[in-house]
């Protein structure tokens, strides 16, 4: 993550100042706003559980995303769920969302080539204008006790906004800016999901870390609590059968 996460951020602000000093589209169609009428979410879960409320947060940040930001095209059938990992894959058809679970167990055997794929089909899927606008909804890594849970725009790459008095930079490329557009777009995009997979695969540990830190906390607190019960239980056990005896030998006294 510490390696990948600056080259994909580098990445992405290289493109998205190209794209938006651009005159024209450039046939950058992965760059073009459309009306939105079909929308993709990749929601990255783990495939195991005892990790606390992670994949809880993540689902419901997905399910806010489509009840809130998405309400029109969701009432119309027309949000769809790629799912990353199990946990999320089971729970969307369990509930009955539409999803597609052709990536589902990339955690199995997590390379880039296998998150690349996933990337490049999301790719062909915009620029056939079956979807016009696809999100990431994953949990980015902090640390070990904290992790972030991110909606995340994919495509179309978002152009930035030149701050207040800044000037535009007028580079000259070589050989042209249309090939260095095409070169990077693929290379921001996997990278961007990978970084997101890799920050999930990380949250998840982390997550479950923690988790399990407490029930083992948990655990020594009722092992604590039970071992009093059992020795006032003894005490008490011990108490009586004192009593007795005492009682036993005045009585034989009499």
């Amino acid at each position: 993550i510490q390696q990948v996460r600056p080259y994909s951020k580098k990445l992405q602000e290289v493109l998205s100042n190209i794209v938006s000093g651009s005159d024209g589209e450039m046939g950058m169609t992965l760059a073009t706003e459309r009306p939105i009428e079909n929308v993709l979410l990749i929601v990255i879960t783990s495939d195991r559980g005892l990790c606390g409320a992670y994949n809880a947060n993540i689902i419901k940040l997905a399910k806010l995303a489509i009840v809130e930001k998405y309400a029109a095209q969701a009432s119309r059938g027309n949000v769809e769920i790629w799912t990353i990992g199990k946990k999320g894959y089971e729970h969307f058809i369990k509930n009955k969302f539409k999803v597609d679970a052709r990536f589902k167990d990339i955690f199995l055997n997590l390379n880039f080539e296998n998150v690349q794929a996933a990337s490049q089909s999301a790719v062909k899927a915009f620029e056939a204008k079956q979807f016009d606008r696809v999100e990431l909804v994953y949990s980015e890594f902090r640390n070990a006790a904290t992790q972030t849970f991110v909606l995340e725009r994919f495509l179309p790459i978002p152009r930035v906004l030149p701050k207040d008095g800044a000037k535009k930079s007028d580079f000259i490329f070589e050989p042209s800016q249309e090939k260095l557009v095409a070169e990077l777009m693929p290379k921001i995009l996997n990278t961007q999901l990978y970084k997101a997979v890799l920050d999930a695969n990380a949250s998840e540990h982390g997550a479950r870390m923690t988790a399990m830190d407490k029930a083992t906390e948990n655990a020594n607190e009722l092992l604590k609590s039970l071992k009093i019960s059992y020795n006032r239980a003894r005490q008490a056990a011990i108490t009586t059968e004192l009593t007795e005896i005492v009682s036993g030998a005045a009585a034989l006294q009499v």
